[in-house]
């Protein structure tokens, strides 16, 4: 089976769809080489001006295409010109084509893959930016429609994806990512921080959150810090600005985007991880915390009651009241705090790498002989 999987999102400042990426890449040559495994050879296509891929971290077996074009540009020619096909760029004759997001990857022969995240940007093209909000609203659903398989990384996309693109289910495969291969911690901080990890972006609902911490501020003089860990947008400027004011000023702190191989040191000194966002698709965040035995509180949105599974404390997106209550019971509840990280690990050990990737390589199969027929 020849693979080309567009690698671009796993590039830099890898967030939720960058890790999906990467991670997958690696999970696939991994199959590939077990006993038993799947055939693949696989091509990872990468391009931008300025941002360099390399082969590393478990890609070995992989080829690398990394061209010197800029991302907008060739974004704007695959996305409204359907050219230059992956055959072109990428020197040549591929079974798959695999878009990491929901535009296709163009493609002579090859069956076109896409993998849809998330729709936010249909409800909320306003929160996005750039080539996304220039096409994803406009393009998405005919590319869907177009598309030999469709790959989603969980039931509740994979509804949204049925519901506003008439999209048939057996057209729909779930691919769920993996939780990492983190050891849980042997127990819990004795003076840590909460914290939200996430890009500082609208769909966040950062807002709220600093909203219920701002409450609990004003009535406690215990509150451990808040650690708000990602990239911020330029959306974010109010909330940084809110950081720099009592009483936010003395609890909440701004560590920006950290890098994987930190990711796991930053969850270890974690009393909880909190993830308030309006929607999500997935929640890597969620299963990463839960993996080591951080307790979590999600919104009662998208996919995060999902991924949790019954192991985290949900609460209403819209009611930052609810929130701070929840947080305060995690935080002043050691019995609650231990219940909710052994639930968690025993919910992340159910997202398993191998078990994707044997899904998404079943979905290629069925993809190619769709195409071919």
């Amino acid at each position: 089976m020849r693979v080309v999987i567009d690698y671009r999102p796993a590039l830099r400042h890898r967030s939720g769809v960058g890790e999906y990426t990467h991670e997958l890449a690696r999970a696939l040559l991994t199959l590939a080489s077990s006993d038993g495994g799947r055939p693949i050879d696989l091509t990872l296509f990468s391009s931008s001006w300025k941002d360099r891929a390399s082969i590393e971290d478990g890609l070995r077996g992989a080829a690398l295409v990394d061209r010197r074009v800029p991302v907008s540009l060739l974004n704007l020619a695959w996305h409204r010109l359907n050219w230059p096909p992956a055959e072109v760029l990428a020197r040549g004759a591929f079974d798959v084509a695999h878009s990491m997001h929901p535009l296709l990857m163009p493609a002579r022969r090859a069956a076109r893959i896409v993998t849809i995240h998330d729709l936010n940007f249909l409800s909320y093209p306003e929160r996005t930016r750039a080539e996304i909000r220039r096409d994803y609203p406009a393009l998405a659903r005919a590319h869907a429609r177009q598309a030999d398989a469709i790959i989603v990384v969980s039931q509740f996309t994979a509804a949204e994806v049925q519901r506003l693109f008439d999209v048939p289910a057996d057209r729909l495969s779930v691919c769920s990512p993996g939780a990492p291969p983190w050891a849980a911690r042997d127990r819990p901080p004795t003076a840590g921080f909460v914290l939200f990890f996430g890009t500082l972006e609208p769909r966040k609902n950062v807002g709220g959150l600093l909203d219920a911490y701002e409450r609990l501020a004003a009535r406690r003089r215990d509150l451990p810090p808040l650690v708000l860990a990602g990239q911020a947008t330029d959306a974010a400027r109010p909330w940084l600005e809110r950081l720099e004011r009592p009483p936010l000023n003395r609890v909440v702190k701004h560590v920006g985007y950290v890098e994987p191989a930190r990711r796991r040191a930053l969850y270890l000194d974690a009393i909880c991880l909190v993830q308030p966002s309006f929607e999500e698709g997935f929640g890597i965040t969620v299963l990463e915390a839960m993996t080591v035995g951080v307790p979590v509180i999600v919104a009662n949105r998208g996919a995060l009651p999902e991924v949790a599974g019954g192991a985290g404390e949900v609460v209403s997106v819209d009611d930052s009241d609810e929130m701070a209550a929840a947080l305060e019971k995690l935080i002043d509840d050691p019995a609650l705090a231990a219940t909710r990280a052994a639930q968690g690990i025993a919910r992340a050990r159910e997202f398993r790498w191998d078990t994707t990737a044997r899904k998404v390589y079943d979905t290629y199969v069925h993809a190619h002989r769709h195409r071919r027929s």
